[in-house]
């Protein structure tokens, strides 16, 4: 069982639990829940947990690890009128790894297109900050950095492992 004070991860979202409450109706106790980027949002989610979309926040050798493989996951090889449907899949698969294919894919591909004096695409844009917001929100608060310094230290780690 979660605490009060507690981070944890909702679906996608990092949150942090600032009560426990019964529900009289049902007699089932609930976690209220404020995402870290919008606490105007609260989410009340069952303490049993049976659905599997709360978890605790990845642990500092699980994001070092992660860190470590990001130069070995592949980006997407997709025509552009696909890319779309194929982010879309990709973030929604509640894995790190499909996270960072993102990352990774929207990146190189605008980079491209800027080098070549064309406008970036925004739907790669979007889904490139949607999933940066997702894996850098969490890795944040695992690394004690806030959201821009823990994007440097990523970009750091992992040019020094391609200097390599």
């Amino acid at each position: 069982m979660f605490q009060i004070g507690e981070y944890v991860v909702y679906k996608k979202d990092v949150c942090k639990i600032v009560d426990i409450k019964e529900n009289s109706f049902n007699n089932q106790n609930y976690y209220v829940l404020y995402p870290i980027d919008d606490e105007t949002l609260k989410i009340s989610v069952p303490v049993d947990n049976k659905t599997g979309l709360l978890r605790p926040l990845m642990t500092l050798d699980q994001v070092n690890d992660l860190i470590k493989e990001i130069p070995n996951i592949k980006i997407v090889e997709n025509n552009n009128r696909m890319m779309e449907t194929e982010y879309r899949i990709l973030l929604n698969s509640n894995n790190y790894e499909d996270l960072i294919k993102i990352i990774k894919t929207a990146y190189l591909r605008n980079k491209e297109r800027m080098d070549n004096n064309k406008k970036t695409r925004d739907k790669d844009q979007e889904y490139f900050e949607q999933a940066e917001r997702y894996l850098y929100n969490e890795f944040s608060l695992v690394l004690g950095l806030n959201f821009n310094e823990t994007k440097e230290y990523v970009v750091k780690k992992v040019t020094e492992m391609d200097a390599k």
